[in-house]
């Protein structure tokens, strides 16, 4: 008889970026036993300095683990963490439970879910949103697609890391579904709070009183209202890279065309944040997209106030 139902499952969390090492400390300080893994051994440190364990490989910390989260960037790192050399599988223990969090195509996730299974493994997907400040006190949303003995599983992981969990169906590849269509407005709305606050700039309005009119108004968003704060503080330390929407929204694109559905508006959002990284902005805030405006027409952005602008 397994003992899993009168034990509590130890925890694996593999990438320690914003998202990661929230969660992971999200984890650890509801009482659950929390392994860490990542490439920058800074991270692996800053995660034991909060009573943390870390691993040296993801084969390392799936020895020891009963649940792994994969909160990392992108699908190649999820390959490379789950079936790479010293990977995830052959070291998780049959039964065991991978939650894939990293936004992938629905596709890849209803493949890895496949693979998964021929392993002898459960998967959760289980792609998250919230930002950085609600991973770190257990506030996420966690769109969430997989079997029964799935959602069981990762109940403790659940209660600890977020605020709502959507039951979306009961295969991989759903909640990945539903993670595209967030990350599809999620990336238009900051490209178009960019064009909006470059467009009042470039007319002469302030930028703060911008933001404090349209904030009350109907064209606010969550976007508008989270990310021109950074643009007003000229402040573009990375939360949020320019880079991650370049990776969705063309995961948007690829999916678009998979289902020969044109998707026009996120095409325009993709060329701006592409537009934003060929400049050399992306592994800044993806707010930093308004400094291709800058570029363009010549607007002057605020700056931050140890910051003495670009050369």
């Amino acid at each position: 008889m397994s003992d899993e139902t009168t034990t509590t499952p130890r925890m694996g969390v593999i990438g320690l970026g914003a998202m990661g090492m929230g969660t992971a400390t999200a984890l650890l300080e509801q009482g659950l036993a929390v392994t860490g893994f990542d490439i920058s051994p800074q991270a692996c440190e800053s995660f034991a300095a909060r009573g943390g364990q870390s691993a040296g490989t993801p084969a390392a910390l799936a020895a020891q683990s009963d649940i792994v989260l994969l909160v990392v960037v992108n699908a190649d790192q999820v390959e490379q963490v789950l079936f790479g050399d010293k990977g995830v599988v052959g070291s998780l223990k049959p039964g065991g439970l991978v939650m894939q969090c990293a936004t992938v195509a629905p596709s890849i996730a209803r493949h890895l879910g496949e693979r998964l299974a021929d392993a002898g493994l459960e998967m959760l997907d289980a792609p998250i949103s919230g930002g950085a400040a609600k991973a770190r006190t257990g506030k996420l949303s966690v769109m969430a697609s997989g079997s029964s003995l799935a959602f069981d599983k990762a109940a403790p992981a659940l209660d600890a890391m977020a605020a709502t969990v959507y039951r979306l169906g009961s295969e991989p590849g759903i909640g990945s579904s539903m993670k595209l269509v967030n990350q599809l407005l999620a990336g238009v709305h900051i490209a178009t709070a960019a064009e909006a606050m470059a467009l009042g700039i470039r007319m002469g309005l302030d930028p703060d009183t911008v933001y404090d009119v349209i904030t009350h108004s109907a064209g606010n968003s969550w976007m508008f209202e989270n990310r021109v704060p950074h643009i007003l503080k000229g402040d573009y330390t990375p939360l949020s890279a320019v880079d991650i929407f370049v990776k969705d929204l063309n995961i948007v694109h690829e999916t678009g065309r998979e289902l020969a559905m044109p998707t026009p508006v996120a095409s325009s959002a993709l060329q701006q944040f592409t537009a934003a990284k060929g400049a050399g902005f992306g592994r800044e805030d993806d707010a930093a997209v308004i400094k291709v405006y800058q570029r363009l027409s010549g607007i002057t952005l605020p700056e931050a106030a140890n910051d003495p602008g670009e050369d």
